[in-house]
């Protein structure tokens, strides 16, 4: 998968680990990306797009919101 969000630019992030005896080693945060197709123009799109952009998208009525309705 892409390293970015494609709608947000959200990509990875460093720090560090620290231990109990506060040693510290690098480490890397990764955002949790996820492949999501999307209308745009009548023409469907697959993007690349962060989850805090899928629940932003679900919010404005920009993808379906996936819940089951009760019948």
């Amino acid at each position: 998968m892409a390293s970015k969000c494609e709608i947000t630019g959200k990509g990875k992030q460093f720090g560090n680990n620290v231990s109990f005896s506060l040693r510290r080693t690098k480490r890397v945060f990764k955002p949790n990306l996820q492949k999501k197709t999307v209308i745009v123009d009548g023409q469907a799109v697959k993007l690349t797009v962060s989850t805090q952009a899928i629940r932003t998208l679900k919010k404005k009525g920009l993808l379906p919101s996936g819940k089951k309705q009760a019948a």
